[in-house]
């Protein structure tokens, strides 16, 4: 029998359901934590609009009739950067530091799996399932630093920066890729055009 399974290809264990009676952190128990773990003012100003983005668009889903936990949206996304200070610091992957980290202080799983994967999603894009990992993705996506650009303005300054390999190059392309593909599931699933929506409204009619 040939061996199909290498090293580098191996299923992950799929995020629990977004419905969870775990607790979740507001606003004030996430500056806490911001503080706790000493994050940087130009990551809280990205966070806090990263955090506003994902809150238009779960009450979007809530004006179209979806059921969402607005409070767990939230709160995964002014925390995906937690661990963004000590890896500047440190080294280390922020999003899996941070996921790791925030499975220990809230014990919320689903808030953890947003903040691990909030770079790039590993699994089905599935709204339904995983609506508030998707939506950290997807808002942190459309911030570049503290402002509300479009995907492509976002990577081509990810490319400018960081891009200094063609391997490096070709990841970030997946991600952007990826990213393409997210803004149109949620264009059909929140019935609203967001390619270069800019989220000046402060809410989705």
């Amino acid at each position: 029998m040939t061996q199909t399974t290498t090293a580098t290809h191996w299923a992950l264990p799929e995020p629990p359901p977004a419905q969870t009676d775990a607790p979740v952190p507001d606003d004030d128990d996430c500056l806490l934590l911001w503080d706790r773990f000493q994050m940087l003012d130009n990551v809280r100003k990205h966070s806090q609009c990263v955090a506003d983005i994902a809150t238009i668009l779960a009450k979007r889903a809530m004006n179209v009739g979806i059921s969402v936990n607005l409070p767990l949206v939230r709160s995964s996304a002014m925390l995906h950067d937690i661990a963004k200070t000590y890896s500047i610091l440190h080294g280390g992957n922020h999003s899996q530091l941070g996921g790791a980290w925030m499975q220990e202080v809230t014990a919320n799983p689903v808030l953890a799996s947003g903040v691990t994967h909030h770079v790039y999603w590993p699994f089905a894009i599935d709204l339904d399932k995983y609506f508030p990992q998707l939506t950290v993705l997807y808002a942190d996506k459309r911030v570049r630093h503290d402002t509300v650009v479009s995907i492509a303005d976002r990577f081509s300054d990810l490319i400018e920066r960081y891009g200094t390999s063609e391997r490096i190059r070709k990841g970030i392309q997946t991600t952007m890729d990826q990213a393409l593909e997210v803004e149109k599931a949620f264009t059909r699933f929140l019935k609203v055009d967001l390619n270069e929506y800019t989220f000046d409204c402060g809410r989705m009619e």
